[in-house]
């Protein structure tokens, strides 16, 4: 950004380059957001249970809710299973099917790969 670019990469490097107090932010950041997420997940899911879904013509009359319980509950703990079960599929069965080719070279110190070119 033109003005305040400058500004703001100092501030999230916490100096003139990346360092030690950088990678201190980042991993608290990546470390804590899931956290942060799974918190609004449990806030909207309590606001659902709470309120019910609603007709989307915004009537609000009791007779056109739909409990949070046992309908949206269920059909959540379902789909939630289904995938579950699809990831440890994959995980304990074919743990390499999503892999790439490229993986399985041995790695060799003495040659430099051909995708990695100087500018």
């Amino acid at each position: 950004m033109p003005f305040v670019g400058s500004s703001i990469v100092e501030w999230l490097w916490g100096g003139f380059s990346v360092s030690n107090s950088t990678l201190n932010r980042f991993f608290s950041l990546h470390y804590l957001m899931p956290f942060v997420i799974c918190g609004f997940v449990l806030i909207h899911l309590s606001l659902l249970h709470k309120d019910g879904s609603n007709n989307p013509l915004g009537i609000n009359t009791n007779l056109d809710t739909v409990s949070f319980y046992p309908y949206f509950y269920v059909k959540d703990l379902f789909s939630f299973l289904i995938l579950v079960f699809i990831f440890a599929f994959f995980v304990f069965f074919y743990p390499n099917a999503l892999g790439h080719s490229d993986n399985y070279i041995p790695a060799n110190p003495l040659s430099t790969p051909a995708h990695i070119v100087p500018e």
